[in-house]
């Protein structure tokens, strides 16, 4: 049975994979049972009763006759699955739980249906392809799922990018790192860390996973004769997504746009917020059973190729591509949905076909059959180049108006003055005079050491 210090912490960790809050007992108590069969059928977890989804502690009463609705209802799940039904008093508050293990006997129905956890919801099976996918994950447990005995918790956690973890999620400073672990379930019955935790919290997860890795190659043309940059990117996963941005960040054309006083915006030659949707979904999804295959992102002179062992699940058909999400690994989705890097719905390929459109580029090509493919196309021109020119036009444009505006303040102004003013050389200001007496903006009326400048236009 949890404590109550225990429960506190959860409610303030919010919902997730292994978490569901009810406000208060739903008039079909079979809601309730349809989470915990769904619990059953993944990695177990904790369905509270008297708080709401926002993590407030409201309290609730339940009487005999609800608590015993509650169990006759749990116990039509099938395989027989006990899961203890208790009270427990939280800031004065009393709240209600059900903690549902991780069923080894799946799958586990109610009324003849298989409910799933995925990320933060629960789902019914209804098609086909959705049961082939559960019979088969079921089969070979998900791979985030399964123990990682060699993993020391003190020695190979890497403890900054825990920390934050928790920062990115929210969590309590007050809350103890066993805490978290407790209460994400991020170990297995046995006290040992799962593969999906090690992946995600690990400070080397090759080191047990050996192609649990990106590699970033970069090639001279539009062919694979010549590689001229290769980089291999392991540590855990947020450490990886990083390191693969830095990388494409420094092999891609960037321009830079100053909007008023703040700071410059960077816009990239293919939109950045399409590779954050690539390369999160590749860490969510690929399929870690394979060991002879890793992440690639292959950067050619006109294309982009990011590359996940694994292509779309059985319950994805081709026609819900990019509306509908199923995960191979539910832990490491839910931890990547904690820190809002990830959405169930399945937006993520919306996205990117949305910023790609909007950019003004190809639409990106998926391949999802064997290994899950997106090849972003690169701008035919010199992004990069283009845009420095129409920069320092606009630069040239802004130091003509100042001279200008100088000129009109003070007609016998010098070419040094001018220089001091703008603060560029003073063959610089003799370059610009040229040019504004050409575009008859200016003209020069007497000697250069008698003169004055007047403003035609």
């Amino acid at each position: 049975m949890l404590t109550s210090e225990e429960l506190k912490s959860i409610i303030e960790s919010g919902e997730g994979y292994n978490v569901e809050f009810k406000v208060r007992v739903p008039n079909k108590v079979k809601e309730l049972t349809e989470e915990v069969c769904a619990f059953a059928n993944a990695a177990g977890g904790v369905l509270v009763i008297g708080v709401s989804d926002n993590n407030i502690i409201q309290g609730i009463k339940i009487d005999n006759t609800k608590r015993s609705a509650i169990q006759d209802s749990i116990n039509d799940i099938n395989p027989h699955l006990y899961c203890p039904l208790y009270s427990v008093v939280v800031e004065g508050n009393e709240v209600w739980v059900i903690e549902v293990p991780s069923g080894p006997q799946k799958p586990y129905t109610l009324s003849g249906a298989i409910y799933v956890r995925q990320g933060p919801n629960s789902q019914k099976i209804t098609s086909v392809e959705q049961m082939r996918d559960f019979f088969q994950q079921t089969n070979r447990i998900y791979f985030d799922e399964g123990s990682c005995k060699e993993f020391d918790i003190e020695k190979d956690i890497d403890s900054i990018n825990f920390e934050e973890f928790r920062i990115n999620a929210g969590l309590s400073q007050a809350v103890s790192r066993a805490q978290i672990i407790r209460n994400l379930k991020l170990t297995s019955p046995n006290d040992t860390f799962k593969n999906g935790s090690v992946l995600f919290f690990g400070s080397a997860p090759e080191k047990f996973f050996e192609k649990a890795v990106i590699r970033c190659v970069a090639f001279e043309s539009t062919n694979k004769n010549q590689i001229i940059d290769d980089k291999v990117y392991g540590g855990p996963l947020m450490q990886q997504f990083h390191l693969a941005m830095q990388w494409l960040k420094g092999k891609l054309n960037i321009r830079y746009e100053i909007k008023g006083s703040g700071p410059r915006d960077e816009i990239w030659e293919i939109p950045e917020t399409a590779f954050k949707e690539a390369i999160i979904n590749a860490l969510s999804h690929r399929d870690y059973y394979d060991k002879g295959a890793r992440i690639t992102i292959e950067l050619f002179t006109d294309r982009v190729v990011i590359t996940n062992p694994g292509g779309l699940v059985s319950a994805i058909s081709p026609k819900d591509f990019g509306t509908k999400s199923h995960s191979r690994n539910p832990l490491i989705f839910g931890l990547f949905e904690r820190i809002h890097m990830v959405e169930q719905i399945g937006s993520g390929i919306g996205r990117i076909r949305n910023e790609i459109e909007k950019s003004g580029l190809p639409s990106p090509e998926f391949k999802t059959e064997g290994m899950f493919t997106v090849t972003f196309n690169r701008p035919e021109k010199d992004f990069r180049k283009d845009n420095l020119e129409e920069t320092r036009e606009k630069t040239r444009e802004k130091t003509r108006e100042k001279i200008v505006r100088l000129i009109k303040a003070n007609s016998s102004i010098t070419i040094n003055e001018l220089a001091s003013e703008i603060d560029i050389t003073e063959k610089g200001i003799e370059y610009h005079l040229k040019k504004l007496k050409e575009d008859n903006i200016i003209q020069r009326v007497g000697s250069d050491k008698d003169g004055k400048w007047v403003v035609i236009n």
